[in-house]
C-alpha cells in the first residue's frame, strides 16, 4: 500500500515536472568570491542502474569507476586557470565517487617540464595501483606555437610527436587508464610572435586555423586502432573541441568562464548523446549526466566519429555543382565613343576592375571542395564574387567574368590563390581580417598600382571599384564600442572614398552595404549540421556568443542596422557627385539576408565554406549576380534582399536605360546629410494600454492586485529618490531636489511630459495619492527619501512614512492598497572602504530586514518594490570635460571610482556590489514575508547588470546623468521609471536584469488579459499549464497532502509493528536463556 501511495504521489508530481538528463546550474546565484560557491557540488546527477562490479574494459567505463583524476601538460601561461578548471571537473566526477583522488596542480610552480618527463613521473607514482581505474587529462597548450609562423606545420608536428610519445609511455607503463587529450588555448593577439605584429595579419583566423590544424593532427594519431583496438584496460581519445580561455579580468566573470570550460570538458568526457553540447548562455550553465542509453565515458570505440563531415557532404550533393551563368543580354556593345560622364557608362565601356575589403573579397575558403576547415585559410581570389577572374562565365560567375562578356579586354581581376601581395591578386587588394580602419591603406596601395601598371591607362580607362567592408568591425564591436561605433566605422570608409574621389578619374565605386549577419547564427544553433562553432567564436565573437533574447544580441542587431544606415547617409550626402567622371553608388542587396534552407528546414551548408561563416563558391555566384543586378537598378529602387534559394536571373541593360545606374541618371534627389533630430522638450511617454480597469471588488490578496487597484504610492531611499540634481544645468542647481520628476514617486504634470511610476499609475487610477511634486520640501507627498541616506536610516524613514500615512485624512489606511518603492545602498557601497564593518553586506541585510519587518507587521494591504543596488562599475567609464564630472563624481563615490583598473581594491568593491544584490534577494524571497495574503515584497532587478547608455559615437551618453556624472538627470529618471514598471509586469524569475536606456516614448508595457496583475513571487508560479484552473491546482495540492499523510501513517505503523515483533522475539529469547 505504501508503494502504491508513493506511485500515486509521484504521478501527481510528475504531471507538473519532468526529469531530464541535464542539470541546470544558475551561475548568477552561485558566483561569489569563494571557490566553494563556484562549484557544482550541491547539484547531483540522478543515479542510474549499474553493475555491482567495476568495469573490466575501458570502453565500458562509468564515472563511478574512476578512482583517481590526474593532469599532465598544465600550461605555464595559464597554470592557475587550468588548476581551477580541473578542480571543477573533479567536483563533477565526485558526484559519482566521493572518494576520487585528484592530482592537484600547483598554480605557483613555474618550472617547465617536458610532457614526456611528466608522463614518466606519473607512471612511477602510479606503479603500485594497477587495478584502480584512472582518468588522465593530458592538456596540450597551443599558445607556445606562433599561428602565423612560416614553419607552423613543423611546430604542430613537433607538438603532436611529443603527445604521441607521452601516450605511448603511459600505455606501456599504466593499466586501467583512460587518457583524454585536450587542446588548451587562450584568446589574445599574440604580439609576442614577430609575425603577429603585422597589422594586416588576421590573427583571429590564424589562431583558429592553428587550433584546427592541431586538432586534426592529434586526431589522426589518436584514432589509430593501436590505442583502442587491442588492450581493454587502456585507451586515449582526443576531445573534439579545444578548451579556449577568454581574456577576462573581472574575477566573477572569469569564474563563470572557468565554469563553462569545465562543463565543456566534462561534456566531452562523457559519451555524446545528441551532438556536442555547447554552452551559449553565460549566466546559466547546463551539464549533462550519463544516461541509460549512453552511460560510459567516451572512447573512440564506444563513440566513433566516422560520420564527421557527412552532413556537409550530403548538403553539397543536393545542388547543381555548376557555378556558371548564362548571359541573356543581346546588346553588349560599348558606347559609340568613350563617354565623358559616369552617368552614361555602359558595361562595355569598363576597362578596369578593382576591389578592396576583407576575407569575403579575398575569398577565404571559397574553393574548399570538402569539409576541410583548414582550407578556410586559403584565399581563392580567382573565385571572388566582385573581382575574381578564373576561367570564364560558363564555369565561374564573378562580376569581372560578366563584364568580360561585354568587353573581353577587361583587366584588373585576380586569379588563382594567394594573398594581396601575390602577382595574380592584381587589383584585388582586400586583406583577410581587415576592418574599416584599413580601408585608407588599401585604397592608397590600389591607386598606386593603377597609376603604375602599364596595362592600365589611368586617366582614360573607365574603372569599376567595389568596396565591401565592416563585417569584422561588427565581429569586434563588443570589445570596443567606441572604436567600432557606426560613426567611426563610416568615417573610415568616408576617408577612403575621399581619396578615390580626389585621386581616381573615370570611376564608378560600388559601396556594398554591410550584410545582415545575424541570420548566420542559425547555422550554429543546429548541432546536427556539425558546424565548428568554437572556430567561429574565435573569428567573430561579438555576433555568435550572445544568447538569444539577450541585450547583447539586440545590440548586435542595432549596430548592424546602424552601420547600414550610416553608409546610406554617407552616400546620400552627395559628396561624391561633384564632377561627372566619378560617383559612388550604394548597392544594398545584402541588407536583408534569408538563410538558405533544405527541404527538411535545416540551413543548407553548401552555401558556406567549411567554417559555416565564410561563403562558398555557390554563394559567391549568387552575390555576383545580385551585385550586377543592383548596378542596373535605379538608385532609390534597388533590391535590398538576398534570398539564396529564390534564384537570381541576370538583368540586362535596356534600350531606354543602357547605363549603369547612378543617382543622377536615376533622377534621384539627394536628401543631403541627415538633420539632427530636434532636442526633445520633455521626457514623457506615450500610453497605449487598454486593460486599465480595476478589480470588480477591492482585492484581499496582494497576488491578485491590478494596477488600477493601487490607491497610494510611497518611496524611501536616498538622493536617487529625492531627485537630487535631476534637472540641474549647473553646479548651483545640483543641490536642488527635483522631487516631482523622481522616477519612483514623482508626480509633476502628466505621463506625456514627465515619465514616473506615479504618472504611469495615474493612467489606471487618476486619483492616486502620495506622489511628490515640484522642488524641495513643499509637496513631498509620501516621498520620505533623504539625500545622503544609507541603509541604516531606512527604518527611520519607514517609521515616518507610517506615521504620515496614518495622520493623512484623505486615505483609508486600513483598506487602501499601497505601493512602496525602496531603493537604497548607493551610499553604503560608495563609502564601504572607509567603514567595512558597519557597511558590510551582513549589516545591510540586517537593516533591510528591520525595515521590511516594520512594514510587514504594521501596514495592511501593501506591495513593496525592493530595488537591488545598481551595478556601479559602469560609471567609471562616464567621462565629460567639466569640473562637475571630473571632480565631484569621485568625491561622491570614492571607494568605487578611485581604485585603479584590475586593482585588488576595485575587485573587492565589485564583489561587495554583487553581495549586496544577493543579500537583498535572499532576504526578500527567504519566506520571511510570505505569511500574509495582503502583503508582498518583490525584488525588481533591472539594475543588477547596468548597461551604460551610449551615444552615436559609441561613447557614454552623459545626457542621462546630472552635472556630477553620478546622479541621474530627468532623462535618466524617465528611463528608470519605465524599467521599474516593466519589471513589475514581469514574473519573478523572468524579470529583465538590465536597463539598456532606450528612452523611447512607446516603451510603456501593458498588463495582459491573461495576467492583469502586478507580478509577485506567488502569482509568478505556473502550475503545469497556464490553462489549468485554479480549483484543479488546489485539488492536486490537497490530494498530495492527504497522500503524504497516508504515506507517513503507513510508515509509522509499519515501524511500530516491527518494533513490537522485535520486543516479542526478545521476550521469547529471554525465556530460553540458561
Amino acid at each position: 500500500m505504501t508503494r502504491s501511495a508513493l506511485i500515486i504521489l509521484a504521478a501527481l508530481v510528475g504531471s507538473c515536472a519532468q526529469f531530464t538528463d541535464a542539470v541546470n546550474v544558475d551561475v548568477r546565484k552561485n558566483n561569489t568570491s569563494t571557490e566553494k560557491t563556484e562549484s557544482y557540488m550541491s547539484i547531483l546527477c540522478l543515479p542510474i542502474p549499474a553493475p555491482l562490479s567495476t568495469s573490466s574494459s575501458v570502453h565500458t567505463l562509468r564515472p563511478e569507476d574512476i578512482s583517481a583524476l590526474h593532469v599532465l601538460g598544465t600550461p605555464l601561461l595559464h597554470r592557475d586557470e587550468a588548476s581551477r578548471v580541473v578542480s571543477r571537473v573533479a567536483e563533477l566526477v565526485s558526484m559519482f565517487n566521493s572518494e576520487v583522488i585528484t592530482q592537484h596542480v600547483d598554480p605557483t610552480s613555474v618550472q617547465p617540464r617536458s610532457l614526456l618527463k611528466e608522463a614518466e613521473e606519473l607512471s612511477v607514482s602510479l606503479s603500485n595501483q594497477p587495478t584502480d581505474w584512472k582518468l588522465v587529462l593530458l592538456l596540450v597548450p597551443a599558445d607556445s606555437t606562433c599561428a602565423c609562423s612560416s614553419h607552423v606545420a613543423a611546430d604542430v608536428d613537433a607538438v603532436v610527436q611529443e603527445v604521441e610519445a607521452a601516450v605511448h609511455l603511459l600505455q606501456k607503463k599504466l593499466h586501467h587508464t583512460l587518457v583524454h587529450v585536450v587542446v588548451w588555448s587562450s584568446i589574445h593577439q599574440e604580439n609576442r610572435c614577430q609575425c603577429m605584429r603585422n597589422e594586416s595579419i588576421n590573427w583571429r583566423l590564424r589562431k583558429a586555423t592553428l587550433l584546427k590544424m592541431l586538432q586534426e593532427s592529434l586526431s589522426d594519431v589518436l584514432e589509430n586502432p593501436e590505442w583502442h583496438g587491442g588492450s581493454a584496460d587502456f585507451t586515449a581519445v582526443l576531445q573534439p573541441q579545444p578548451v579556449i580561455l577568454e581574456p577576462i579580468s573581472d574575477s566573477e566573470d572569469k569564474a563563470s568562464d572557468l565554469n563553462q570550460l569545465a562543463v565543456q570538458m566534462w561534456t566531452n568526457i562523457l559519451q555524446p548523446s545528441t551532438g556536442e553540447a555547447e554552452v551559449k548562455d553565460p549566466g546559466v550553465i547546463t551539464f549533462p549526466c550519463p544516461t541509460q542509453e549512453r552511460p560510459f565515458l567516451r572512447t573512440n570505440k564506444n563513440s566513433p566519429t566516422e560520420n564527421r563531415g557527412k552532413v556537409y557532404s550530403e548538403a553539397s550533393t543536393l545542388v547543381d555543382p555548376v557555378m556558371g551563368t548564362e548571359i541573356p543580354c543581346t546588346d553588349r556593345s560599348p558606347s559609340p565613343a568613350i563617354p565623358n560622364s559616369v552617368h552614361e557608362l555602359r558595361p562595355g565601356d569598363v576597362k578596369v576592375v578593382a576591389a578592396v575589403g576583407d576575407s569575403l573579397t579575398a575569398a577565404n575558403g571559397v574553393g574548399a571542395k570538402t569539409d576541410n576547415l583548414l582550407l578556410v585559410i586559403n584565399e581563392y581570389r580567382g573565385l571572388s564574387w566582385s573581382i575574381g577572374g578564373d576561367e570564364n562565365i560558363t564555369t565561374v560567375t564573378t562580376l569581372p567574368n560578366i563584364l568580360r562578356e561585354f568587353n573581353p579586354s577587361v583587366t584588373g581581376f585576380s586569379e588563382g590563390q594567394g594573398n594581396e601581395d601575390s602577382p595574380k591578386a592584381f587589383l584585388n587588394q582586400a586583406v583577410a581580417g581587415a576592418n574599416s580602419g584599413d580601408m585608407v591603406q588599401q585604397v592608397l596601395v590600389l591607386v598606386d598600382k593603377m597609376k603604375n601598371d602599364p596595362r592600365i591607362d589611368f586617366h582614360n580607362d573607365w574603372k569599376v571599384i567595389t568596396m565591401f567592408i565592416s563585417g569584422n568591425d561588427l565581429c569586434d564591436f563588443c570589445t570596443d564600442s567606441v572604436l567600432f561605433s557606426p560613426r567611426n566605422v563610416v568615417a573610415h570608409i568616408g576617408r577612403a572614398l575621399d581619396i578615390l574621389h580626389s585621386e581616381v578619374p573615370r570611376a564608378i565605386v560600388n559601396l556594398i552595404e554591410l550584410l545582415d549577419i545575424v541570420p548566420l547564427r542559425d547555422l550554429h544553433s543546429d548541432k546536427a549540421l556539425g558546424c565548428p562553432t568554437w572556430f567561429v567564436n574565435l573569428v567573430c565573437p561579438c555576433v555568435l556568443k550572445p544568447k538569444e533574447g539577450s541585450a547583447e544580441l539586440q545590440k548586435v542587431k542595432d549596430f548592424n542596422k546602424a552601420y547600414q544606415r550610416a553608409m546610406g547617409e554617407l552616400i546620400d550626402s552627395g559628396r561624391y557627385d561633384t564632377h561627372a567622371n566619378f560617383t559612388v553608388v550604394l548597392q544594398p542587396f545584402l541588407r536583408e539576408v534569408f538563410l538558405p534552407k533544405l527541404e527538411n528546414g535545416r540551413p543548407d551548408r553548401s552555401y558556406f565554406s567549411p567554417d559555416c561563416f565564410h561563403l562558398s563558391q555557390k554563394a559567391h555566384t549568387l552575390m555576383a549576380r545580385a551585385l550586377w543586378n543592383n548596378m542596373l537598378e535605379p538608385v532609390g529602387n534597388k533590391t535590398v534582399t538576398q534570398d539564396f534559394l529564390s534564384g537570381i536571373d541576370l538583368k540586362c541593360p535596356s534600350k531606354t536605360n543602357p547605363f549603369f545606374r547612378t543617382a543622377i541618371n536615376s533622377n534621384y534627389t539627394f536628401p543631403g546629410p541627415p538633420t539632427s533630430p530636434p532636442n526633445p522638450t520633455n521626457w514623457g511617454s506615450d500610453f497605449s494600454c487598454i486593460n486599465t480597469a480595476p478589480s470588480n471588488s477591492v482585492p484581499t490578496s496582494a497576488h491578485r492586485l491590478r494596477p488600477a487597484d493601487i490607491k497610494v504610492v510611497a518611496a524611501v531611499g536616498d538622493s536617487l529618490t529625492t531627485g537630487f540634481g535631476a534637472k540641474a544645468n549647473s553646479l548651483l542647481g545640483l543641490r536642488t531636489e527635483f522631487k516631482g520628476v523622481s522616477w519612483s514617486i514623482g508626480g509633476d504634470k502628466t505621463l506625456e511630459t514627465v515619465t514616473t511610476l506615479p504618472n504611469i499609475l495615474k493612467k489606471f487610477n487618476p486619483n492616486i495619492k502620495g506622489a511628490s511634486k515640484g522642488q524641495g520640501q513643499k509637496q513631498t507627498g509620501f516621498n520620505m527619501a533623504v539625500t545622503g541616506a544609507k541603509i541604516a536610516g531606512i527604518p527611520g524613514q519607514i517609521r515616518r512614512l507610517i506615521d504620515t500615512m496614518k495622520n493623512d485624512s484623505t486615505l483609508d489606511f486600513e483598506n487602501d492598497w499601497k505601493l512602496v518603492t525602496l531603493f537604497i545602498g548607493g551610499n553604503d557601497l560608495c563609502q564601504y572602504c572607509n567603514d567595512r564593518v558597519s557597511l558590510s553586506p551582513q549589516n545591510y541585510s540586517r537593516h533591510l530586514m528591520t525595515s521590511l519587518d516594520i512594514l510587514y507587521k504594521e501596514v495592511p494591504k501593501m506591495i513593496v518594490n525592493i530595488l537591488e543596488i545598481l551595478e556601479i562599475e559602469g560609471l567609471r567609464r562616464l567621462k565629460k570635460d567639466s569640473l562637475g564630472c571630473n571632480v565631484l563624481q569621485k568625491f561622491v563615490c570614492p571607494c568605487f571610482l578611485l581604485p585603479g583598473e584590475d586593482s585588488p581594491e576595485l575587485a573587492e568593491m565589485k564583489r561587495i556590489n554583487r553581495e549586496l544584490q544577493i543579500e537583498t534577494e535572499k532576504l526578500v524571497y527567504g519566506g520571511r514575508y510570505a505569511g500574509r495574503e495582503d502583503f508582498a515584497a518583490v525584488v525588481q532587478p533591472f539594475f543588477r547588470n547596468s548597461i551604460l547608455p551610449l551615444n552615436a559615437d559609441g561613447k557614454p551618453d552623459t545626457t542621462y546623468f546630472s552635472v556630477d556624472c553620478f546622479h541621474f538627470s530627468e532623462r535618466g529618471h524617465a528611463d528608470m521609471a519605465t524599467a521599474l514598471w516593466t519589471n513589475m509586469l514581469e514574473p519573478v524569475g523572468k524579470k529583465q536584469t538590465y536597463n539598456n536606456f532606450t528612452n523611447t516614448r512607446n516603451s510603456i508595457k501593458c498588463p495582459t488579459e491573461e495576467h492583469p496583475y502586478i507580478f509577485t513571487k506567488v502569482n509568478s508560479v505556473v502550475i503545469c499549464n497556464e490553462n489549468v484552473p485554479v480549483w484543479l491546482a488546489a485539488v492536486l495540492a490537497v490530494t498530495g497532502l492527504l497522500i503524504g499523510w497516508a504515506v507517513t501513517w503507513l510508515f509509522l505503523s509499519c515501524r511500530a509493528k516491527r518494533r513490537k515483533q522485535a520486543m516479542s522475539s526478545a521476550e521469547e529469547m529471554k525465556g530460553t536463556v540458561f
